[in-house]
């Protein structure tokens, strides 16, 4: 129970992050950075009768109605919870706090908090193996009948949203809206290995066993043991190979350093590793 009660709270403060973003930043400065919130802001204007706030749940509300029926059991639970609370979570803050305008007169800026906010909560929520439903329901529904590339798909059909804005709202806003589209590309995959990021320790030692019960007992860890030798000195080396959280790896440096002050260790990052302790396949 506690583990679902710590997942959904993430979950929950993910799709916050995506909604603040696209609400506050998105909406009223008409950044059509693709996806059913791009769509949104440009029926919300062509459609006077309805905002893109609504637009916004109507679509989403769609495609989860469409997912549910044509994916069934490949629909997870955590995605259902996201699109519906994200669609909510919008139309909620415009009838709490609409927004007749952009905060400043700064595009730029807005730009960039347009973008990161809901990268970090699109991150958490890819990371959790979920997402807020919307165009994400269309590319798994053609994954489940084609051998369609689904990345391309997304990103041209992104991109086609972003360039209609022109004829919406100007070229100003349509060149704001493809760089949003860029800077979204990189900075979603640039916060996920960010989240998932490690270190990897290659020790070279003559102590493996002090420091490998110092990774099973302490670290709670386990790690693979090679037999070396100095190419120099000829004589016989062990390497102790383990990977640990950023958080352990300084722990784990100072302990080395204390067993064995002439241990040789190589320290470098990953964002992949896949196995007990760490993530599934």
């Amino acid at each position: 129970m506690k583990k679902y009660v710590k997942e959904y709270l993430l979950l929950t403060l993910s799709t916050a992050l995506l909604s603040v973003g696209v609400y506050f930043f998105k909406f009223p400065n008409h950044f059509t950075t693709g996806g059913v919130s791009g769509i949104s802001i440009l029926l919300g204007e062509v459609l006077t009768f309805a905002t893109p706030a609504t637009m916004n749940m109507i679509i989403n509300y769609a495609l989860l109605l469409v997912g549910l029926i044509v994916l069934g059991k490949g629909f997870t639970l955590r995605t259902v919870y996201c699109s519906v609370l994200y669609a909510l979570i919008i139309w909620v803050l415009e009838k709490v706090y609409p927004m007749s305008k952009p905060f400043t007169d700064q595009p730029l800026l807005e730009l960039f908090f347009a973008i990161l906010l809901p990268a970090i909560g699109s991150a958490i929520m890819f990371n959790m193996d979920a997402s807020s439903g919307g165009t994400d329901v269309v590319a798994m529904i053609v994954k489940k009948y084609t051998s369609m590339n689904i990345g391309t798909a997304l990103m041209v059909s992104d991109a086609v949203i972003a360039l209609c804005s022109v004829f919406v709202f100007g070229i100003k806003t349509c060149l704001f809206s493809v760089l949003g589209l860029m800077m979204k590309a990189f900075l979603i995959d640039s916060v996920i290995e960010s989240i998932n990021l490690c270190k990897f320790f290659t020790i070279v030692t003559t102590k493996p066993h002090e420091v490998c019960e110092y990774i099973i007992k302490t670290m709670n860890h386990s790690a693979t043991v090679v037999d070396g030798e100095g190419a120099y000195t000829g004589q016989a080396r062990k390497l102790v190979l383990v990977a640990c959280r950023r958080t352990e790896a300084v722990l784990l440096r100072r302990a080395v350093r204390a067993m064995d002050e002439h241990a040789f260790m190589f320290i470098s990052n990953t964002s992949e590793i896949i196995g007990k302790g760490f993530r599934s396949v």
